[in-house]
């Protein structure tokens, strides 16, 4: 697992914990610096993996429209590397991608298929890294997720019931679509492509929670949870996306269909409901 950033890389150390036989390798900075090709290459070949998992990435998204050459260098350049990498060891290499590939502008989830149109200047680097990674090495699964939340690292469910002790209502878009997925239940999708065999069907799938929202229902959910679990709750007002100007135009449907992945793997996640539930009172216990 490589160069893996906070959420993903806790939420595969603890998956990994709970099955026998899986020995679980991290790296990430200073040693294995995505901007870094050379420690890249270092790295993996020094760990000789069965499979590689790229799963970090350049994700300030607003950031990103003005760090246009780092984060190239990280979703792009460093994404090709681990990939090469793997390939020079002739493993698979497992690769975490985004909804941002999308344009955001169509009224129905999105299939692999659909055309890729992003907007944004991280969209844009990711999906180039998407072309880079698939050149690179022939044994790849592209995983395109959303709207990633977990009990570890900074997200939007950690941020919601942060400001629910801070505030009696809180402002939240309701114009923006999306299929909320949990880290944990990511992490367990990627153990499951690590130890099957259609592994080696090379390609781009979907993964994401099961069912969609927007952020104002997200909200509402959490504090659902969080108040029937003695936690901090809060108001919530619905607001556009105009009334929340942002330096990267975030995409109003990010909802996916991930129906080939299910067929292939035989697997979906839990609907989002049920998976924001169980993060909100690991949260909450651990607070």
């Amino acid at each position: 697992m490589t160069g893996t950033h906070g959420q993903l890389a806790t939420s595969l150390v603890e998956a990994a914990a709970g099955m026998p036989g899986i020995e679980l390798v991290t790296a990430g900075r200073p040693t294995l610096d995505l901007s870094n090709p050379a420690s890249i290459q270092r790295e993996i070949l020094a760990a000789r993996p069965n499979i590689v998992v790229s799963a970090a990435a350049y994700t300030a998204v607003d950031r990103a429209e003005d760090e246009q050459d780092l984060a190239y260098a990280v979703n792009v350049i460093g994404a090709a590397a681990v990939a090469e990498a793997a390939a020079a060891l002739r493993v698979p290499v497992i690769h975490i991608s985004t909804d941002y590939v999308f344009s955001g502008d169509a009224e129905r989830p999105y299939s692999e298929d659909d055309e890729t149109e992003p907007k944004t200047v991280y969209g844009y680097t990711k999906l180039r890294g998407e072309h880079a990674v698939a050149g690179a090495n022939p044994r790849h699964i592209i995983l395109r997720t959303s709207w990633v939340y977990s009990p570890f690292g900074t997200n939007f469910v950690k941020t919601m019931l942060r400001l629910a002790g801070e505030r009696p209502s809180i402002s939240v878009v309701a114009d923006q679509w999306g299929s909320p997925t949990s880290a944990l239940d990511l992490a367990d999708a990627i153990l499951l492509v690590a130890t099957h065999p259609a592994r080696e069907r090379p390609g781009i799938y979907h993964v994401a929670g099961t069912g969609d929202t927007n952020w104002a229902g997200l909200a509402r959910s959490v504090f659902e949870v969080s108040k029937a679990n003695d936690g901090p709750s809060a108001d919530i007002r619905d607001i556009a996306t105009a009334d929340y100007p942002t330096r990267a135009r975030r995409p109003l449907n990010s909802r996916l269909c991930c129906a080939k992945f299910e067929q292939t793997f035989g697997w979906r996640a839990p609907p989002w409901q049920e998976s924001t539930a169980a993060v909100v009172r690991r949260v909450l216990q651990q607070d």
